[in-house]
C-alpha cells in the first residue's frame, strides 16, 4: 500500500513561513518523522487539526485586514509625497530655485560674451578710455558669470539633497508596507499548511492502510530543475532514486507534484501545469496521476540507484508567479514490509510571463533534504529548460496541486503591487537623473 504523501506535502508548504506556521499551532508545525526521534510522537489528531486551522484562519484574516488598511495608508501617503508633504513642497522649491539659478547662470554667460564682443569689435583708433571701459566690463561680466555659477551649483546640490529625502521618504513607505505584506504570505502559507493538513488527515482517517517506516537511506534528488520557468515552455529534468541501505527493495515508486499561485501568493495556477514522467523500463511518456505516485521505478539492489525523466509543461497562460515541486519515493516488499524518504523535499521556482527572458538561471535548491545514503554518487542533468510550447487540452492529466481559500480584504494587494512599482519605477529614474546632472 502507498505511503500517503498528502500531509507531509501540506505541511512542506509551510516551509516559505516557518514563523508564521509555528505561532499557530505546534500541531502540524513538527514535521520530524517519529522514526528520526528517541521518542516516538503520536500524530496530531483530527480536533488538534481542526484547532489548528482554525486558529490559522484567524490569523490570516487578522493579517490579511492589516494588508488591506496598510494599502490604504500606502496610496495616501505616496499621494501626499507627490504634492502637499512638506519633503515635497521642499523639493518642490528646490527645484526651481535650481532652474532660477541655472537661467540666472545663462544670462550671466551671455553678457560676458556680449562684452567680448564689444571689446573685440572696438576700431584700432579707439581711445585708450574706450578701452579700458571695454575690458571693465569684461571683467565685471565675468565676476558676474562666476557668482551665478557659483550659486547655480549650490541651488543643484540643494536640489538633490531634497530630491534624495522625498525619495526616501517614498522608500520608507514601501518598506513599512512590505513588513505587513510579509506577515500576510506568512499568515497564508501556514493557513493553507493547515487546512491541508486537515484535510489529508481526514482522508487517511477514512481510508485503511498500514503505517511504513520512514528511513534515511532511501534518496530522491532532483537535477536539471531550473529556480525560473517561462510559460509556454517545456522543462526537462530528472529525479535520482538512490538505495543507500543494504537491503533489497522489491518495489520503489517516486512521488512528485506542483503547487503553483500567481503573484498574490493567493490564486492557484495548477490548472496550466502539466508534469510527465519516464522511466529506463517505461520509456514513453505517462502524465503524472492525481495521488503524484510514478510507477516504473522497479526493484532496487542496495547501493544502486534508479533515474526519473520529468517533464513539465506550462501553458502560455501561465500567469506569472511562484511554484514549487514536491518529490519523494517510496519502497514496498514482498514481504509486506515497506518504507519512504522522510521528507518530501520541496524545490522553489519563479514563473516568467510567456515571452519573458529567464535571464541566468541556476538549479532549484531543496528546502529540505534527507541524509544521502552510500552510493549516491551525484548525477548529471538528464534534461534541461528549453522553448518547446506548451501543450494544453485533453491529451494529459495536469499535476495536483491542492486548494486553498482567501478573504476578500486580500483583493487590494493587486493595487498595492501597481503603487509598488510604480514608486519603485519613479525614485530609480529620479536617482538616475540626479546622478546625471
Amino acid at each position: 500500500m502507498k505511503i500517503r504523501r498528502a500531509l507531509a506535502t501540506a505541511v512542506a508548504l509551510a516551509v516559505t513561513a516557518p514563523a508564521a506556521l509555528l505561532s499557530v499551532s505546534p500541531a502540524y508545525a513538527d514535521a520530524k518523522p517519529a522514526a528520526q526521534t528517541q521518542e516516538k510522537k503520536s500524530k496530531p489528531t483530527i480536533k488538534e487539526l481542526e484547532a489548528a486551522a482554525a486558529e490559522a484562519k484567524k490569523a490570516y484574516e487578522k493579517a490579511a485586514q492589516a494588508k488591506a488598511d496598510a494599502v490604504i495608508e500606502l496610496r495616501k501617503t505616496l499621494e501626499e509625497l507627490e504634492s502637499t508633504h512638506p519633503l515635497a513642497v521642499a523639493a518642490a522649491a528646490a527645484r526651481q530655485a535650481a532652474k532660477d539659478a541655472a537661467a540666472a547662470k545663462t544670462t550671466a554667460d551671455q553678457a560676458v560674451t556680449d562684452a567680448k564682443a564689444v571689446l573685440e569689435a572696438l576700431p584700432e583708433d579707439a581711445t585708450e578710455e574706450q578701452k579700458t571701459a571695454a575690458e571693465t566690463a569684461v571683467t565685471e561680466a565675468e565676476a558676474t558669470a562666476a557668482t551665478a555659477a557659483t550659486a547655480k551649483t549650490a541651488a543643484d546640490a540643494k536640489a538633490v539633497e531634497a530630491g534624495t529625502a522625498l525619495d526616501d521618504a517614498r522608500v520608507a513607505a514601501v518598506r513599512a508596507y512590505s513588513v505587513v505584506d510579509k506577515a500576510a504570505d506568512d499568515a497564508l502559507a501556514a493557513k493553507i499548511a493547515a487546512d491541508a493538513a486537515l484535510a489529508a488527515a481526514i482522508k487517511e482517517a477514512e481510508e485503511d492502510g498500514e503505517a511504513c517506516e520512514l528511513v534515511d537511506d532511501l534518496t530522491a534528488e532532483v537535477t536539471g530543475l531550473p529556480n525560473k520557468l517561462v510559460a509556454g515552455t517545456t522543462t526537462n529534468f530528472s529525479v535520482r532514486v538512490t538505495n543507500g541501505s543494504d537491503r533489497h527493495m522489491d518495489e520503489v515508486i517516486g512521488y512528485a507534484g506542483v503547487h503553483a499561485t500567481d503573484k498574490s501568493g493567493v490564486k492557484e495556477t495548477g490548472e496550466f501545469f502539466r508534469l510527465q514522467w519516464s522511466t529506463k523500463s517505461s520509456p514513453k511518456w505517462k502524465n503524472v496521476d492525481e495521488d503524484n505516485y510514478i510507477d516504473g521505478v522497479g526493484a532496487l539492489k542496495p547501493g544502486t540507484h534508479a533515474d526519473v525523466k520529468l517533464r513539465l509543461t506550462l501553458d502560455k497562460a501561465t500567469p506569472a508567479g511562484n511554484g514549487v515541486a514536491f518529490i519523494a519515493a517510496d519502497f514496498y516488499n514482498e514481504d509486506g514490509s515497506c518504507g519512504g524518504t522522510p521528507a518530501v523535499d520541496m524545490y522553489e521556482f519563479d514563473v516568467k510571463a510567456a515571452g519573458s527572458k529567464p535571464g541566468k538561471t541556476e538549479d532549484a535548491k531543496p528546502s529540505k533534504t534527507t541524509k544521502p545514503g552510500t552510493g549516491n554518487t551525484g548525477t548529471e542533468p538528464q534534461g534541461s529548460a528549453s522553448g518547446t510550447p506548451a501543450k494544453t487540452g485533453t491529451n494529459g492529466a495536469l499535476a495536483a496541486t491542492g486548494s486553498s481559500s482567501a478573504t476578500t480584504s486580500i483583493a487590494l494587494a493587486g493595487g498595492a503591487a501597481v503603487l509598488l512599482g510604480a514608486a519603485a519605477v519613479f525614485v530609480v529614474r529620479r536617482r538616475k537623473a540626479g546622478s546625471d546632472a
